[in-house]
Formats: C-alpha cells, structure tokens, sequence
C-alpha cells in the first residue's frame, strides 16, 4: 500500500524505507568531483549503466559567494548523501538550491539527502505532476534491485516550478533556469551558470549512452537545434563526459533522432508494423552508442507512436 506524506510543500514517499528516511546523513562516503570551471563541479556518472546500478547521471553544483544550487542528486538517497558529502568537503556555505533537470530516477532520487539543510527544491511546472504518476514505480524498481541492504529513498517534490525561465542568485552569481517544451521528457529544465557560460543540459544531451525518447521526438529536435544557435561556453550532458564543447555535444544526439524520425517515417509511410519495425530499426552509428539493446525499441516504439499520427 503506498504510503505518502506531506511535509510543507514536499511529497515525501515513507513506504518502502520509513525508518531509514530520517536518518542523519553523515558523511561516511563521498561522490568523487572535478571542477570543470571555476565553482562549477560535476560527479560523472558511468554512461554504460543501466539505472538500478548507482552512479549513472552525471550531477553537479555551483558555488557562489552567498550558497550553493545542486543539480540533479542521483539514483539512491546514498548517491546523494556522497554528493551531500562531496559539497561539504569543499565549502561551508549552505545548499540553498537543489534543481532536478527532469523526471527520471537517476536524477531525483538523491534528493532526500539534502532534506535536512532545508534548501529550495526546484523543478520544471510539469515535473509534480511526473513524479507523483511516477514516483511509486521508480521507488519500487529502486528496491527491488538494490536489495536488502538498500538505502532509503524518497521523492522530494519541488516546493517552487518553473515555465519559462528564472534566474536564482548565489552571491554574485547567477543561474539561468529554463523550461523546455516536450523533448526528452515533458518536464526538461536546463541550467547555465552565466559566470562561467556552462550549460547543464540534463538529459538533452547524451553522449556515449542511447538518448532515451520519453517525450517528443520532433520536440526534442527542435528544441536541441534552438540551442544549439545560442553562445555557451560548455556543456555538462546528462549522460557521457563531465564536460563537452558546444555546440558538437549536441551533435550525437540529433543525428541519432533525426536518423530515427526518418527510418521510423518512412516506416509508416510503406504501411509498416510498430514489432517489425523494433526489430528492424537499428540505431544509426551503433558504434556511438552504449544500452542500444536497451532502450532501441523502446525508442522506436515513442518515435513510431508520435509520427504516425502526422498524416
């Protein structure tokens, strides 16, 4: 039986690890980080992971002269303890923000972690809404393979949304907050530190491990080839290396989405069914790519239900 709780303006998940929830979130382990520009750090995740090892997403935070904002937190409440750690160890100022970029577990899991410094939770206006539809599955996915000695874990809710853009001020500095249409999810929020120019993309961009389609794939086109116009200094990818060039970071995950768009329209258009096409639609330039056994027919079957509907 789920067992939910409102603390504030949070949604807390108590049901699978209640007495662990509360417990203090010393720091016995710690997330490994590098400083890809000056106050701005990222914990590379591992691109050729699935989900329910920890580890996965690369998380990051930015440090100002008043506090500090944490983007994204990971899969597991000991994933974000390690990070929770990993900031502490490099500065005394307080988290003042934590910002998930979408949805997915691997990115909001952590989030629990940070309960106790009582920052600001944020996320895009769709995202309360994604995650308490959601949040049990995730959570039960989250146990079933961590096992018995799993860590608690909890979806924390943002308390503040976002459905255009805002800006949040660490002391002198300032993070740029935007809310994406339909892409990868329909709940992508993307951060840059206008100090430093660094884009933290989210899963906008993949690099190495297969993008994963769970919102629009013309959508997620459009929105990638906006950006891409646009000046800024790096990226830090949702999946694939700490930091990346812009705009050719974005370059792998567009050509992977248009190749798909194509075949999977041309596909439909031969009158085509949505099995054979899963398993005839590789991915372009397998070589790229890391999970295609994975996510390619899950990907397939997004793109196929999206674009037949276009004529």
């Amino acid at each position: 039986m789920s067992a939910w709780a409102r603390c504030g303006g949070r949604l807390l998940w108590l049901g699978l690890f209640p007495a662990v929830a509360a417990a203090d979130a010393g720091c016995t382990a710690e997330a490994g980080v590098q400083e890809i520009a000056d106050g701005v750090y990222v914990r590379p995740g591992r691109s050729g992971i699935l989900f329910e090892a920890d580890n996965v997403a690369n998380l990051g935070f930015v440090v100002g002269g008043r506090c500090v904002a944490v983007i994204d937190t990971g899969g597991s409440i000991a994933e974000g303890r390690a990070l929770a750690c990993a900031v502490r160890r490099l500065t005394e100022l307080p988290v003042c923000f934590v910002i998930n970029t979408h949805v997915h577990p691997d990115h909001t899991l952590g989030n629990a972690a940070f309960e106790g410094q009582n920052p600001e939770f944020i996320g895009h206006a769709k995202l309360p809404r994604a995650m308490a539809t959601r949040g049990e599955t995730y959570l039960g996915r989250a146990a079933e393979h961590a096992g018995e000695g799993a860590d608690a874990a909890s979806i924390v809710m943002p308390e503040r949304t976002v459905s255009d853009r805002v800006q949040l001020d660490l002391g002198d500095r300032t993070l740029i907050l935007r809310a994406h249409p339909t892409a990868h999810t329909d709940n992508d929020l993307s951060v840059l530190d206008a100090s430093s120019g660094i884009l933290f993309a989210g899963d906008l961009v993949f690099i190495e491990h297969l993008p994963v389609l769970d919102g629009s794939i013309n959508g997620w086109i459009d929105e990638l080839e906006l950006l891409m116009r646009e000046e800024i200094e790096g990226v830090v990818p949702g999946h694939g290396p700490p930091r990346a060039p812009w705009p050719q970071a974005a370059r792998p995950t567009t050509d992977y989405l248009l190749n798909l768009r194509e075949r999977t329209r041309a596909w439909i258009a031969r009158g085509g069914e949505l099995g054979a096409a899963q398993d005839e639609i590789d991915p372009d330039r397998p070589e790229r790519w890391q999970l295609a056994g994975e996510y390619q027919r899950r990907n397939v079957s997004s793109a196929y239900a999206e674009l037949e509907w276009e004529n």
